[in-house]
């Protein structure tokens, strides 16, 4: 679950930390001039464009590891081990994916991390752990449990698909309703590929984000709950990044209020969080 952690109006001005200017670093020479290079640029920019394919390909691989087809292991495949260990190696993987992606999302964490990293790769480099951090998850995931329940009707089946389904469709339209290249850094590589300034975006609330603050996240609960056969560690999972979302969304506000103000303390007094409500009050 490459969960972006700005699902926000405005969020990815204040996340996306990226910069067309050159940042010395010990870790990127080519960076070190004040004036970068052509083949620095193309470099960074083939950085991101890497790090957001390898995005692309974790995003449809997680579809199919929490759907339940096409992929060798499963969240709900039958388990054939010791269930106290899959446990505690699953949520160790959880826990690996949250602190990295909680951490790295912090605005305190991003001007040391600028040290090392040029601006204009910080995201890029914060979508490659990310991916990283969720490969791990898919190759070192213990199937463990029996099974809580199963949809055996046809159409009970059909509709928890279909909401899962939705979910996922929700997570990706809501990143193109903010901007989705900006979100996953390619617009910053781009930027500096071009060798002109990264300009943050304005605060602005898009379609979807004038009923539920959140659509993104919401995507993920219906994309997590929306499960015709619900295993224990489809379970596990699910509580855990549920628990992860909620608290995570009150250090993103936090943040929001921060850079953007009173705009967003006055758009979060309007629009509900996670339930959406349809009348839209996100535009005024």
């Amino acid at each position: 679950m490459h969960s972006p952690s700005d699902p926000t109006p405005g969020a990815t001005a204040s996340h996306a930390g990226a910069a067309g200017a050159a940042h010395p670093a010990f870790a990127w020479p080519l960076e070190r001039s004040k004036s970068p290079s052509t083949l620095s640029r193309a470099l960074i920019f083939a950085y991101g464009a890497i790090s957001y394919v390898l995005f692309l390909g974790v995003f449809l691989y997680a579809a199919a590891f929490v759907m339940g087809f096409g992929v060798p292991v499963t969240l709900d495949t039958l388990p054939g081990g010791s269930f106290w260990t899959a446990l505690g190696i699953n949520l160790g993987l959880l826990g690996l994916f949250a602190v990295q992606h909680s951490v790295m999302a912090r605005p305190a964490f991003k001007r040391a991390w600028t040290k090392i990293v040029p601006e204009a790769a910080e995201r890029s480099t914060y979508v490659l752990f990310s991916s990283i951090a969720m490969i791990a998850l898919f190759a070192f995931w213990s199937p463990m449990g029996g099974v809580l329940w199963h949809a055996e009707a046809t159409w009970a089946r059909g509709l928890l698909y279909a909401i899962g389904a939705l979910g996922w469709l929700l997570v990706l339209v809501s990143t193109f309703q903010l901007n989705h290249f900006d979100l996953f850094g390619l617009r910053q590589v781009y930027l500096h590929l071009r060798n002109r300034p990264y300009t943050p975006l304005k605060f602005q609330v898009p379609w979807l984000y004038r009923f539920v603050r959140h659509p993104l996240y919401l995507g993920w609960f219906l994309a997590f709950w929306g499960a015709p056969t619900m295993t224990v560690a489809h379970l596990v999972f699910a509580l855990a990044t549920s628990a992860y979302i909620l608290i995570a969304i009150r250090f993103e506000e936090r943040d929001l209020i921060a850079s953007l103000g009173q705009a967003y303390a006055d758009y979060r007094k309007r629009v509900p969080m996670l339930i959406p409500s349809f009348r839209p009050k996100g535009a005024h």
